[in-house]
């Protein structure tokens, strides 16, 4: 059964930290692939962190490579994006995400959570 259900999300003021969580069916933590995307009101979505489980590898994006960090926790099947020093624009709906093309391309996640909401004031 396909599962995703982040938590976390909250208001924070500028150079704050947020911990998102990403609570997912083991059937689908076993994916080939695991993200957090993002999207901010009148934007496209973005991928924020893909990971890679055949090479137990994230890939950060670069806008937020050096204050978000992926990890997991993989006896209770959960994901976690952690963000530092937070910024205005990185508010929005946070997405976890899976996939389980070969390729952990940012446009073959097929499964898909809820979202949780992050605001960011300044």
């Amino acid at each position: 059964q396909v599962q995703l259900v982040e938590s976390g999300g909250g208001s924070v003021q500028a150079g704050g930290s947020l911990r998102l969580s990403c609570a997912a069916s083991a059937y689908t933590f076993s994916s080939a692939c695991m993200g957090w995307f993002r999207q901010a009101p009148g934007k496209e979505r973005e991928w924020v962190a893909i990971y890679w489980r055949l090479f137990r590898k994230a890939d950060i994006g670069f806008f937020v490579k050096d204050r978000f960090t992926f990890s997991q926790d993989e006896e209770k099947n959960i994901l976690f994006l952690h963000m530092n020093t937070l910024k205005p624009e990185d508010a929005g709906m946070y997405y976890c995400a899976a996939s389980d093309h070969g390729y952990c391309d940012a446009t073959k996640f097929k499964y898909w959570g809820h979202g949780t909401q992050v605001t960011v004031s300044s």
